[in-house]
């Protein structure tokens, strides 16, 4: 299992990115809601958009769960 964020500052598109511990990307999230453990990034996305309906996975770590 692997812990998940989601940027709570959404990119320029809209999307609030859900990163990976260990992405390189998240040392650069200045604001996170930690989304726990997760056996894959599909339920992590899924717990994401309780919160942002448009929640997607970051394409270098969760990126079988990138849509854009």
């Amino acid at each position: 299992m692997s812990r998940y964020y989601v940027n709570n500052n959404a990119q320029s598109n809209g999307d609030h990115e859900v990163h990976k511990e260990g992405c390189f990307y998240l040392q650069f999230v200045i604001s996170k809601k930690d989304l726990g453990y997760h056996t894959t990034c599909e339920s992590a996305v899924r717990e994401a958009k309780e919160t942002y309906a448009t929640a997607d996975g970051c394409k270098t770590c969760s990126e079988e769960c990138h849509n854009s």
